[in-house]
């Protein structure tokens, strides 16, 4: 049985450079399923395909780029860059190989040295393939619990039902709400209000505690991190992913990363299929999942997308998202 095909993304500001090594890689058999220019444009590429290597020539944001790539996905990386580049930083943020480029001549370089670059690309993504999964594809066990839900068009509202009626020994929770800049810190005020948990807009390293909900700040980032036996939360700028800044995709499979089976994922109504794939990283790490069903739904796009993928345990009306979370949390 042959190998899986190897889908590779080159980011590289040389119109050259992309050309001619998209077109020796795939004399080499391997699938370029793109070639951008830059990391804005391959993020857009990457809400939509995702590729197994990246090849890129990282410009002066590369290490910013290759880190919110990481925060979402562990990918492997072949730099192929000049001598000015950061490669330091660059290797923390996840670099499996180097390959220096000349800044001039960039043909023959492609011409010369395509051997060794696919022989890197191949290098990188069996590499990937052989890297060993714990049992459960969780992380180290943990008594404590979290939920993190994730809602879009209709969710101001179904939160508003939801939340004041969660006891104050509710686990922490985390929530992505879609919403632009600047409002999010007023809905978390209007909750905390109407709430006998607490409800706060999410800052960077805020513990995740029990009887705590920390929504996620408009055109920010948002996941759930390790500290200890316990949880606080990263919040990071980055470009959107899914459209969307802060994503729920973002928030659920750092959930996977760092809660595993002892967290509970939670997906309402919105519009679109961000947080889909995260919760089924979820599911696959052992979380219990749930799914506001189309009924009570303003849109059910978000639910139908995880209901589609095989990522929900239980779908259930607003009314009962609540009791899911107070048994199941």
């Amino acid at each position: 049985m042959s190998a899986p095909a190897i889908g590779v993304l080159i980011v590289d500001d040389s119109a050259v450079v992309r050309q001619h090594l998209g077109a020796r890689l795939r004399q080499s058999g391997i699938d370029v399923i793109g070639a951008v220019a830059g990391p804005a444009f391959a993020m857009q590429h990457m809400n939509r395909v995702w590729p197994d290597v990246l090849v890129i020539d990282p410009g002066l944001d590369g290490a910013d780029f290759l880190h919110q790539v990481m925060a979402v996905r562990a990918t492997p990386v072949v730099l192929c860059t000049d001598s000015s580049a950061d490669v330091a930083r660059l290797i923390t943020a996840g670099v499996s190989a180097v390959i220096t480029k000349p800044r001039t001549g960039l043909k023959a370089f492609v011409e010369e040295h395509s051997a060794e670059i696919v022989r890197a690309v191949r290098a990188a993504a069996t590499s990937a393939r052989r890297i060993p999964r714990p049992a459960g594809h969780g992380p180290v066990p943990t008594t404590d619990r979290v939920v993190v839900l994730g809602t879009s068009t209709g969710g101001t509202k179904a939160l508003e039902m939801v939340l004041p009626v969660l006891p104050p020994s509710t686990p922490g929770m985390v929530i992505v709400q879609h919403m632009p800049e600047n409002f999010t810190a007023a809905f978390a005020q209007r909750l905390d209000a109407m709430c006998r948990v607490q409800v706060a807009e999410a800052v960077d390293g805020a513990e995740v505690r029990p009887g705590r909900v920390l929504i996620a700040p408009g055109g920010r980032h948002t996941e759930l991190v390790r500290h200890g036996t316990g949880y606080r939360v990263r919040v990071f700028d980055g470009p959107p992913v899914n459209r969307h800044r802060p994503s729920v995709d973002v928030l659920f499979r750092s959930a996977a990363r760092a809660a595993g089976a002892s967290a509970t994922g939670i997906i309402m109504t919105g519009m679109g299929g961000d947080g889909a794939r995260g919760l089924l990283e979820m599911r696959q790490a052992g979380a219990f999942t749930v799914a506001q069903d189309a009924a009570s739904c303003v849109v059910h796009g978000m639910p139908h997308e995880a209901v589609q993928l095989g990522a929900v345990l239980r779908e259930v009306p607003l009314t009962n998202i609540a009791e899911m979370i107070r048994r199941y949390g």
